[in-house]
């Protein structure tokens, strides 16, 4: 008896139909693999697709593209994570002799061969910014000076760290050991900056040997934000270094205005108004050198601004930067190194 071939089903993948109901004309050829498609192999600039011999109404082809296209999902959350944009100290070691040494930068670039020490086994809180909310659920740390043995024991490593954030923070403990450590943190902490503050030492060859830190990594679903490839940006620059960080503006202790420079030669103001209405956020680009700084704001173009000491009984190097000029009302208020 003669088998009769059972027929196969029509099916084709999703992307093989979406791509169907979007093709222009052209020579056609059938596909080897689908049946009831032609492939057209497109010219040099519209590419090859598929498209469907059936007469389908218009509408209904509109219609099963619709419902392919909402599967896709939406950009906001293909969205790359921020990188880091700078790492700043109020106080390190040798801040003033040879400030690229020690700078809190070190820490960014993924190297065991720059770290960051804080003077005298205090343990100075460092702030990390980025360039725009962040989700971190993975930190990777060397503590210690890694640069040699060596040094590794004579200096003070961080024990137990606190990484704050603007609405959580979280505490760990490392090992005292060399190489990195990872650290998950569930859930997840997210924000623009986040603050490290050394809680314990494991300590060094002398009681008040300087403790050090040698990279903080921080990874966001698997990718790191920070690492080797930012390094060439985070070697220590005497002409950026004063202005690096973010500036607060508003009530002290409740700001609601925040500038951040970043080691790119970009800047993001953020004004977050305490009565409840809409954010706003603006970005541009800035150069610095000494005291001299020049903002690139929409509107206003090129507008100089000055940094003077602070008042008052802050820290001694507390600073307040000015925008000079007729400035928008959020920019008006002088901005400080503190909340």
């Amino acid at each position: 008896m003669r088998r009769t071939q059972q027929s196969r089903p029509d099916v084709a993948s999703p992307l093989l139909v979406a791509a169907a109901y979007s093709c222009p004309q052209g020579a056609c050829v059938k596909h080897r693999k689908q049946r009831g498609l032609r492939f057209h192999p497109g010219g040099p600039r519209t590419g090859a697709c598929l498209t469907r011999r059936s007469k389908m109404p218009a509408m209904r082809r509109i219609s099963i593209l619709a419902s392919l296209l909402s599967l896709v999902p939406p950009l906001s959350s293909l969205a790359a994570q921020p990188s880091a944009g700078y790492a700043q100290a109020a106080d390190y070691l040798e801040k003033d002799s040879h400030p690229e040494r020690y700078s809190p930068l070190n820490i960014l670039d993924g190297r065991d061969t720059t770290v960051w020490c804080s003077p005298e086994g205090r343990g100075s809180p460092l702030s990390v910014g980025f360039k725009g909310i962040a989700t971190v659920d993975e930190v990777r740390l060397y503590t210690g000076n890694g640069s040699d043995r060596q040094a590794f024991k004579d200096y003070a490593r961080v024990k137990k760290l606190t990484l704050q954030g603007k609405e959580s923070a979280r505490t760990f403990t490392l090992e005292d050991k060399r190489g990195i450590q990872t650290v998950p943190l569930n859930p997840a902490i997210s924000g623009a900056w986040f603050t490290l503050e050394v809680v314990d030492t494991f300590p060094g060859a002398e009681p008040n040997a300087p403790v050090c830190l040698t990279d903080v990594v921080f990874y966001s679903e698997g990718k790191p934000l920070n690492g080797p490839p930012l390094a060439p940006k985070l070697k220590y620059d005497a002409r950026t270094a004063p202005v690096l960080g973010t500036w607060y503006a508003g009530l002290e202790g409740a700001p609601d205005r925040f500038l951040s420079f970043y080691v790119d030669g970009t800047y993001r103001f953020v004004h977050e108004p305490l009565h409840g209405e809409e954010p706003t956020t603006v970005t541009g680009t800035y150069t610095a050198s000494g005291a001299k700084l020049t903002l690139d704001l929409p509107k206003n173009g090129k507008t100089a601004a000055s940094l003077q000491p602070s008042e008052g009984d802050g820290p001694a190097d507390g600073q307040t930067l000015t925008l000079q000029g007729e400035l928008p009302g959020p920019w008006k208020e002088p901005f400080r190194s503190r909340p």
